[in-house]
């Protein structure tokens, strides 16, 4: 079997020069709207078509007036509410207009002195380019075949300090465009067995050490929590383990993804409607592959070990049923109340296998329960955790990346509610603060090392975009949040 990247990424790169001395197909200027335009600009408009309001497109045709065949201005909001986020999606509105007018190439500046960091503007330029490019299309056979347009960024005399930041945001950007991509893949064709094969050539084209455990090594080495929820599956489950760098090489970081490639709920059945779905439930795994790709190319100090637990939960006569005990591979044994509340017993095993690196953190991602989906809707990542420096970097991560988290508190009662009268805990416990129950399961196989989870079963897949540079589908969250994260600890370590 061999897997491969979907979609073909764009090309950003950053030269020095003024925006309106280019001769291009189109240029697109970026503008606060309490700043004035240039006055060759304001010549070219009608009053009122230019506010600069946020997000406000305004097309115009200089005709030999100004170099440039089409100039789109593009409205900022106002110049002190301008933050990176705005950048990243302007630049989605851009390169989106660009691919309607089918350019090869546009150029993009703003209007006067950029509002941020030449570093900050241009990471977000670059992300905001590639993520707002991204569609996924593999499977239509009448698909176009036009190539993404190339966006170059006129940071004037800024253009030096903002190469390099532009190179970083493209790394990160593909590689959340990576998680994307295997999210909104099919479960017929990302299965267990195909996320291990991923991870192996990620390894060989990286030099990351990756490491695929099959069933009969599940079975030797007593993975009861994966085996029993893929026990149900003509695809067997996987267990990988990506690693990059070594022990020393500044802190130890292990990430760990709930990769259930398709989850119909196993023998408690999920309703027929939105079922199709599910094929995103490996949307934490896509998010520690893609951050594992970001953190291989950008060649980060640190150690940091990706883990994916990798199952299909099916129903068959041969899937765990309600009632099961399942011991986990740390021993503790699981009263099984609900097969649809699988990733948390997966997680068990992946989170137990961490322990052995004995790292500074451990954060895992997961779809995990619609209670959080309840509680936050769409636009925040659940957290919950044991250690409140590590929540408090997430925090400022999500804040930084737009990849918002919210911290719920995770005391002792919480834990409670998960114990067992048969066996050691239980994996429901009950309607009732079902996200946080759910990470109170959790904790139970983290030791004492600092841990967080991140439930992003509500910010993992959008039918309607609330920002630019989101497509329908999936939306690789936890990718830009968790390499934002990974470079405090370098920042940290320096």
């Amino acid at each position: 079997m061999t897997s491969h990247l979907f979609e073909v990424a764009m090309e950003c790169e950053v030269q020095s020069g003024e925006l309106l001395t280019v001769a291009s197909d189109l240029a697109v200027m970026l503008y606060a709207e309490d700043e004035a335009l240039p006055p060759s600009v304001v010549e070219l408009c009608e009053a009122g078509d230019a506010t600069g309001r946020f997000k406000q497109q305004t097309l115009l045709y200089p005709r030999g007036v100004l170099p440039m065949r089409r100039l789109l201005l593009l409205g900022m909001g106002k110049r002190s509410s301008i933050t990176a986020d705005t950048v990243r999606q302007a630049a989605a509105l851009a390169v989106q207009r660009a691919q309607e007018l089918k350019v090869a190439t546009y150029h993009i500046g703003y209007n006067g002195n950029l509002p941020l960091t030449p570093a900050v503007f241009g990471q977000a330029f670059a992300e905001g380019s590639e993520l707002g490019a991204y569609r996924y299309t593999r499977y239509k056979s009448d698909r176009e075949e036009t190539p993404t347009p190339r966006a170059i960024l006129q940071a004037g005399s800024d253009a030096e300090a903002a190469v390099v930041s532009a190179r970083r945001g493209q790394v990160i950007a593909r590689a959340a465009t990576f998680a994307r991509d295997l999210a909104n893949g099919p479960g017929n064709e990302v299965t267990p067995a195909f996320l291990g094969q991923t991870a192996l050539e990620l390894g060989e084209r990286l030099g990351l050490k990756v490491t695929v455990l099959d069933k009969p090594q599940l079975i030797e080495q007593g993975f009861g929590g994966i085996l029993a929820v893929g026990q149900g599956s003509a695809n067997e489950p996987r267990f990988i383990v990506m690693e990059y760098g070594t022990a020393g090489q500044g802190p130890t970081i292990c990430l760990v993804g709930k990769g259930i490639t398709f989850d119909t709920g196993g023998i408690s059945i999920k309703p027929a409607e939105r079922m199709d779905d599910m094929k995103m439930d490996m949307s934490g795994a896509a998010a520690v592959l893609g951050t594992m790709q970001a953190v291989a190319e950008l060649q980060l100090p640190l150690h940091v070990v990706g883990i994916v637990c990798a199952a299909e939960n099916m129903p068959s006569g041969t899937a765990y049923r309600p009632g099961d005990i399942v011991r986990t591979l740390s021993g503790k044994t699981i009263e099984v109340l609900n097969t649809d509340a699988e990733g948390r017993i997966v997680l068990a095993d992946g989170l137990f296998y961490a322990q052995r690196y004995q790292p500074a953190a451990i954060v895992d991602l997961a779809t995990l329960t619609g209670a959080i989906m309840v509680a936050l809707g769409p636009h925040a990542i659940g957290l919950m955790g044991n250690n409140q420096e590590l929540a408090n970097r997430l925090i400022a991560a999500g804040e930084a990346t737009a990849e918002r988290v919210w911290q719920l508190p995770l005391w002792d009662e919480y834990r409670d509610a998960m114990k067992s009268d048969i066996a050691d805990l239980k994996n429901t416990g009950g309607r009732y603060g079902g996200a946080i129950t759910a990470a109170g399961f959790l904790a139970a196989f983290v030791g004492d090392y600092p841990w967080a989870h991140l439930d992003i079963a509500g910010t993992a897949w959008v039918d309607k975009p609330t920002r630019a540079y989101q497509s329908r589908g999936a939306t690789g969250i936890g990718v830009r949040l968790l390499v934002e994260l990974l470079q405090g600890y370098v920042e940290k370590s320096a």
